[in-house]
């Protein structure tokens, strides 16, 4: 299982998703968790409707992604696009479907940006009963 968000950190990973299936023959199941985080401390007259759609069309968009990059590896490719928190719902679709692996990017944040935002694939790592692998995004440094 390939989680995206459409991040860099995640493209590198389905790569590296894609990779992996094409080694062992197996599918990619690619998912985007719609996170309904933040809703409930939206203003009562927010246009939910319109963000619903957005974040939806850029989950549609993550995945197609990961869709090409299967067609062009000759890697069959499941979307699945999940609605919820997203570490919750990423474990809960990887158990639930008794996924071999799950593999996602990090941008890697530390100190107080980290507390304050959290981290998914920290979570996962955390709490998910099924293995793991964390693909970092290349810190690139300008000469």
């Amino acid at each position: 299982m390939v989680a995206t968000d459409g991040s860099v950190c995640s493209r590198i990973a389905a790569n590296k998703g894609i990779e992996l299936a094409k080694l062992s023959g197996g599918t990619v199941y690619a998912v985007y968790v719609v996170s309904t985080e933040y809703f409930s401390s939206m203003a009562v007259d927010f246009d939910w409707e319109r963000m619903h759609e957005a974040l939806k069309k850029e989950g549609y968009k993550a995945l197609n992604y990961v869709e090409g990059i299967g067609e062009l590896e000759s890697v069959n490719v499941e979307s699945i696009l999940l609605e919820g928190h997203p570490a919750d719902e990423l474990i809960r679709y990887a158990e639930k479907e008794e996924m071999d692996i799950i593999i996602m990017g990090t941008i890697g944040r530390t100190g107080l940006e980290r507390l304050i935002l959290g981290s998914v694939a920290e979570k996962v790592i955390r709490h998910s009963k099924i293995p793991v692998m964390v693909i970092k995004e290349k810190m690139r440094l300008l000469r």
